[in-house]
């Protein structure tokens, strides 16, 4: 089996480069697309769906990470959902039960700083200056219910243990923290959905 990511932007591909050896077997090969943000995938996703969908070999499969960034959850799901289906391709919301599907579309809430929140064990075996107390505290309990943005709490965390100074260099962080990030026991919802989604598509039949 090979897996196809696209995902909207490096950091992100960073953190999979890290994490995907931990979840996928390695009988499952893999390959990721980081595009140049967020924009730059909605408006070329379509075009690369259909490319797939006219030599998409039957254990091949599509996964598309792309983060919430505050927008509404559910309509950019079903824009997604829209967008490859109309290529052609099978979804795994689309397909009916126990039937194979051909593309994944999941949304990281808020953003991918979430899933480092939701692995504070990993932030500071990256950071150990950080407060081993963070996840207890009221603002970081709910790593996907953050406000005022992951990102931005992430960058105060940091820079008030000496880390990332001059401001939180995304890239950098995402390679050093998800290095030591266990899959299975992140506390982010969204990266569970993430994760039990990537166990499905090991399990699931070939189209």
């Amino acid at each position: 089996m090979h897996l196809e990511f696209l995902v909207e932007e490096a950091s992100l591909e960073s953190a999979l480069t890290q994490l995907l050896p931990k979840i996928l077997p390695s009988t499952v090969s893999c390959k990721i697309h980081a595009f140049r943000g967020k924009p730059d995938l909605l408006a070329k996703v379509p075009n690369r769906l259909k490319g797939y969908q006219a030599w998409l070999p039957p254990d091949w499969k599509i996964v598309i990470l792309i983060d919430e960034d505050r927008e509404d959850c559910l309509k950019l799901k079903k824009q997604l959902e829209d967008i490859a289906i109309l290529a052609g391709l099978i979804t795994k919301s689309s397909c009916q039960k126990d039937k194979s599907f051909q593309v994944l579309n999941r949304i990281v809430v808020e953003e991918l700083e979430a899933w480092f929140f939701g692995d504070v064990p990993a932030i500071r075996q990256a950071y150990p200056k950080v407060s081993a107390n963070i996840a207890n505290q009221q603002p970081y309990r709910d790593p996907d219910a953050i406000k005022g943005g992951t990102w931005e709490a992430l960058e105060r965390v940091l820079k008030k243990a000496g880390y990332h100074p001059g401001g939180l260099e995304k890239y950098k962080a995402s390679s050093e923290i998800s290095k030591y990030m266990n899959p299975k026991s992140n506390r982010s919802k969204s990266f569970k959905v993430f994760y039990q989604g990537l166990l499905e598509i090991i399990n699931s039949k070939q189209v």
